[in-house]
């Protein structure tokens, strides 16, 4: 459930064709892709790739590269996600390898691309690979006036929403207060019940910050040492390189090389899965990905070893204690983990997209509950109570708050990753939040302290429903 459009050109396109002698740029290519080998290959998947259509797509590459047919379904995802992309400048050329900036046409995100093709004729691509990176300088939409920004705001979602690519609910708050908060879209299509702001989402990752601030409450207790190892308070952990090797600090940026959740076992286990404890014996014996502190790799099951720090530390379950210490002081009256056996008001459900392209509940996907690496539900109020409470230091000190929202490493799209928070610029704007995304549901919330806007989108259609809009927000934000 990890963020997704902030990761979500992280993979690599590998695709082959054997490019035309001569091909005029389509209108919406760069036309100074240059008229080498390896430009030609490019306009090529570009012009397959963009077109959107499937059978086009799948003609490209039986004949151009047969074994990356198998690729199909998850090229044609991903265009549906993308748009396709638009060159925006050539960084280098050589006659057989080109870099360029180019942008996706639906999210405004930017991404480095790299294609390469072999030495002689026809030039098949042997490598095409794609890798998010902050907006660059130059190229960011310029910054609106508050007033503009809600008009452009309002055209955006509504077009998103008739476009099919939205449902959900937007809110935009400006020092505590909104300024545009609006609900899309259906929760309910078979029952024909509308979307509205009390609704609840689905927030997948996002709840990766409620843990952090539970970890960072007891630091300041004097409870845990962040930079003690995870055996000091699960002393019967059982791979012993993990539990004497691995900090909570380490946990909390994803630098500890503990791996995922989301695999096999998990998919074989999804519905027996259904405490912290389960989890842990399941992966307990697992061990480490790479030597702790080394790189940043994002870990759901960092997150679910935290989860189980905080009830040993407590005497709670997880869930009573993000209850009583993150949800009752900063008034979250609408956020919860009940299972999804149980009948929750006003909870939407989430769609997904089938391998025909059709809507689909995505029950079938769901975990027993949410844990504290994601999962649970709230609304986009709940989420700017949150972000008040923060700011107002109702849950931390200055100081803890302050360490928590710093980011602490970099990540592949150019942030910088705190304790559960990404720390990142927009347009120059500094803000502070984290993501959510799985199949049905995705959610942001972004806070921008020293302009005074908070940004909080959730949506219960795939990702990145949620993510588009908040990025249309956050790459105008005026400075203050």
């Amino acid at each position: 459930m990890r963020k997704f459009l902030s990761l979500f050109l992280v993979l690599a396109l590998a695709t082959g064709v054997a490019p035309p002698t001569t091909v005029a740029p389509p209108t919406t290519v760069a036309p100074s892709i240059p008229d080498t080998p390896v430009g030609q290959a490019l306009i090529g998947w570009l012009r397959a790739f963009d077109s959107g259509n499937r059978a086009t797509y799948l003609a490209f590459l039986k004949s151009t590269y047969p074994s990356n047919v198998k690729r199909l379904d998850d090229d044609m995802q991903f265009r549906a996600m993308t748009g396709g992309f638009v060159v925006r400048e050539i960084v280098t050329s050589e006659p057989t390898r080109l870099v360029a900036t180019v942008e996706d046409r639906l999210n405004e995100q930017f991404a480095t691309m790299i294609v390469e093709t072999q030495s002689a004729a026809p030039y098949t691509i042997k490598k095409l690979s794609l890798r998010a990176i902050a907006t660059p300088d130059g190229l960011a939409p310029p910054a609106m006036s508050q007033s503009d920004l809600v008009a452009a705001l309002g055209s955006k979602a509504e077009a998103e929403t008739s476009a099919g690519r939205f449902s959900g609910a937007v809110l935009v708050a400006k020092d505590g207060r909104p300024i545009f908060a609006r609900a899309y879209g259906q929760a309910d299509r078979e029952q024909n019940i509308a979307n509205t702001l009390e609704t609840r989402f689905r927030v997948g990752s996002m709840d990766k910050m409620f843990t952090a601030v539970s970890v960072l409450q007891l630091a300041e207790a004097g409870k845990i040492n962040l930079d003690a190892p995870l055996g000091t308070y699960l002393p019967d952990y059982p791979n012993k390189d993990v539990a004497t090797q691995v900090t909570i600090a380490e946990l909390l940026d994803h630098t500890g090389g503990t791996g995922d959740i989301f695999d096999a076992q998990f998919e074989a286990h999804r519905l027996e899965l259904r405490t912290l404890q389960d989890y842990g014996k399941l992966y307990g014996s697992r061990g480490l990905a790479f030597t702790p502190g080394s790189k940043w790799d994002y870990s759901n099951y960092g997150f679910i070893l935290l989860g189980l720090v905080i009830e040993k530390v407590s005497g709670q379950s997880y869930y009573d204690y993000v209850r009583q210490h993150v949800c009752a002081p900063a008034g979250m009256t609408s956020t919860g983990f009940e299972p999804e056996n149980e009948a929750v008001p006003d909870r939407s459900t989430g769609y997904m997209l089938d391998p025909t392209g059709k809507l689909v509940p995505n029950t079938d996907t769901l975990p027993y509950r949410g844990t504290s690496a994601g999962g649970g539900y709230s609304t986009v109020g709940d989420l700017l109570n949150f972000a008040n409470a923060l700011q107002q230091n109702k849950l931390l000190d200055a100081r803890y708050t302050e360490i928590l929202t710093t980011g602490k490493v970099d990540t592949p799209n150019g942030s910088r990753y705190a304790y559960g928070f990404e720390d990142q610029r927009f347009n120059g704007v500094r803000c502070f939040g984290h993501g959510g995304g799985a199949p049905g549901m995705n959610g942001e919330l972004e806070i921008c302290p020293a302009s005074g806007y908070v940004v909080a989108v959730l949506a219960n259609l795939d990702p990145p429903a949620a993510t588009r809009i908040a990025n249309f927000v956050t790459a105008r934000l005026p400075a203050h």
